[in-house]
């Protein structure tokens, strides 16, 4: 049994209330309207994503090989030195 009065328990019930339990029923409670006012993207919105994901790749792609295309001759250079 704790040496505590039934008023400090109370005190941190209502801590713990405020600090931990309110914020994550609000957390729910706005990611249940989220998940209600979200739409399936129709065809041709898809289709403007899909662009641009795959265009984003190739960028990517093409950054990354070119990086690596000039990083292997200066490593000979460094390297074989």
């Amino acid at each position: 049994r704790s040496n505590r009065s039934p008023s400090q328990e109370k005190g941190e019930m209502e801590l713990l209330d405020e600090n931990f339990v309110q914020p994550f029923i609000h957390f729910i409670e706005d990611s249940k309207r989220l998940v209600h006012r979200c739409t399936k993207p129709d065809m041709k919105e898809f289709a403007k994503i899909g662009t641009a994901t795959i265009v984003g790749f190739l960028v990517m792609g093409f950054i990354g090989f070119f990086v690596k295309l000039i990083h292997i001759p200066i490593n000979n250079i460094i390297v074989g030195a």
